[in-house]
Parts: structure tokens; sequence; C-alpha cells
């Protein structure tokens, strides 16, 4: 199951109360306070951890509570403190005060956390208050409470590449081909439920990682067809493939459908826009595939690509305009990496 957003109640550990305690030792008169601190609370973070692919192991637990310090005890002895509770999530989660509405932390790189309940602090024994003319002091503190929130988590997938398009473009078939992915796969729209990353082997030492986000429709940038969610996706790919389908189901025109999602790109985020784009023409074994392809390359006023992930063609053309991108957009830190 892949969950990409969730809503928990966090809470840290209250601080062990300090002791009020008297040393008691035959032969020791007067032996003077000795009660310890108490410990501190456990604090919860939440920390972005390489392997965690989803939310999904968060979606049955919606209540996270640390452990509270102990409290301090006689012969000078401090409660011990509880240990944190780190709550794992992928890279590339926000986590987002969720009364407040403000994000608290971008955890955008494998070991980025953040402390979204601090533990509260232990209290202190009557040890802490002896002073030249308080040599008995009966007074300790209680320990501190530990904070509470509600936290929202939104996964945003972290990729050098981002396919985009219709639905029926065979955006998850291209990834299968170029990548060990192996997203859902059938003749018929909506086959996508959920963004699903691959790493494309460009050559022995040289790679990156492409999404295939699920297919976009008109008015996705107010919510239809679940546009939210799935253009949050590619808010971070470095550059958009964008895949077109020269003969849709529909009957739509594919130029047509082009427009429709730049323009769902830019009402969801004006730097979508902006962002390098290459375009191709797929299922190049269709019989209109090349008219629709030359209509594109007429139309844009650019190269546009002419691929097919069943036979193949063009796939090579396709990974090394990516990688060209990619190399142009700030070389090895923009997405392309070396072994």
């Amino acid at each position: 199951m892949f969950v990409d957003e969730i809503e928990i109640r966090v809470e840290a550990g209250r601080g062990g109360d300090g002791c009020v305690s008297f040393r008691r030792e035959k032969y020791v008169p007067r032996g003077g306070p000795d009660g310890g601190d108490g410990g501190n609370g456990g604090s919860v973070m939440v920390r972005a951890e390489e392997g965690v692919k989803s939310l999904a192991s968060l979606a049955h637990r919606k209540q996270w509570k640390a452990k509270d310090g102990q409290p301090g005890r006689g012969a000078q002895c401090h409660g011990v403190s509880a240990e944190d509770l780190a709550i794992r999530v992928p890279p590339g989660t926000l986590v987002i005060d969720a009364q407040g509405g403000y994000v608290l932390k971008d955890l955008a790189r494998p070991g980025d956390q953040a402390v979204v309940a601090r533990g509260g602090k232990g209290g202190k024994g009557n040890l802490r208050f002896k002073t030249s003319t308080n040599r008995a002091p009966r007074q300790s503190t209680p320990g501190g409470d530990g904070e509470s929130r509600r936290i929202r988590l939104e996964l945003k997938i972290i990729a050098d590449v981002g396919l985009i398009g219709k639905p029926n473009a065979g955006k998850s078939t291209l990834l299968s081909r170029l990548s060990r992915a192996r997203p859902e796969i059938a003749p018929y729209p909506f086959t996508t439920k959920h963004p699903n990353l691959g790493c494309v082997q460009v050559d022995f030492d040289r790679s990156f990682v492409m999404a295939d986000v699920p297919g976009l429709i008109e008015g996705a940038h107010a919510g239809a067809g679940l546009g939210h969610e799935f253009l949050r996706h590619i808010e971070r790919a470095g550059i958009l493939v964008h895949l077109v389908e020269p003969e849709p189901m529909d009957g739509s025109d594919p130029l047509a459908n082009y427009r429709t999602i730049r323009d769902e790109l830019k009402r969801h985020d004006a730097q979508l826009g902006q962002r390098p784009e290459i375009v191709a023409v797929t299922k190049a074994d269709l019989p209109d595939a090349e008219a629709v392809h030359r209509r594109m390359s007429d139309a844009l006023g650019r190269p546009v690509l002419l691929i097919s992930a069943v036979t193949g063609r063009g796939l090579n053309e396709l990974i090394a305009a990516v990688v060209r991108q990619l190399d142009h957009a700030g070389g090895d830190d923009a997405g392309v990496e070396n072994a």
C-alpha cells in the first residue's frame, strides 16, 4: 500500500519529579539533603531514512508518545532520562503543523530530522536547594510536561526526471522499459494509482531516478482526478518528460492534450511551467504517430522525440536528451549520479 499523506498526534514524555531525601547513615549526624533530580522526558522526532518508500507504516498508528523520565531518588541518584522516539519517513517528506498549517521542516535528504515535540525537563531534587542558610531543604520541583501537537506528513517524491502526460500515454510502460521498476500496466486509462520510481542506468557509472506520476486530466490543479495528490509529486523533479499519445482512446487532439497538461502545471505552480521539458510522442508503431510527431514539432517550434517503449525506437535518444538537460542544469549536482 502506498500512502503519501497522513495526520498523526505526537506527545513527548513528561520529566521525572525531583526527590526529597536526606542522608540517613550510622555515625553520620545531620547527613543533609541527598535527593536527586528527575530524568528528562523523551522527545518525538521525525527522521528521513533511506529505504523507507512511503508512509504506509504509519497509517494504522495515529498516536505517538515518547516515554516519561524517571523520578529522582535518594543518595543523590538522578532519574534516567527517556530515549527519544524517532518516526521514520521517506526522504522528501514535509512535516507540517496540522493546526497552524505551517511547515516545520522539509526532510529532503536522508538523515534530515526534526524535533516535533520536545520532552519535559526533569524536576530538581532537594539537594539543589541546599544553601549555607538552608541546610535541610524540603522542597523539590515536579518534572515538566512534554509538548504535544498534531502534525501532517506529506510525501513529495524526489526524482531527477518526472514523467507526465494524459492517462494511457505510456508512462508506466516507458518506466518499465528503461528501469527495473515494475509498475502495473494495462490497456486502459488510470492504471497507475500512485507514483512509481525507477533508476535508469545510463552507463557503468552514471544513473538518474525517474518517477512515473499518475495521469493528469483537465482541472487537475483544482483537484480533479486527485490532481493535487499527483501534481505535488513532480514539484521536486529536475526536468519533465512530457509524453503525448498520438491516438488517444477518447478521440481527443494530441496537441490540445499537450497544451491542457501544460496549463494544469502552470495553474498548480508557476515554477513548474518554467521547468525544463522534453516532449516525446509515444507509441511510434501506431499509424498516425509520424504525422502527429511532425505536427507537434511544427507547433512547438522545437525538437520533439518519437519513441516506442515496445519496440525500443528512440529510447537511446530520449536518455541522451535527459542526460544533456541534467548536465546543463548543473552537472552531477542536478541529478546524474556518478558511482
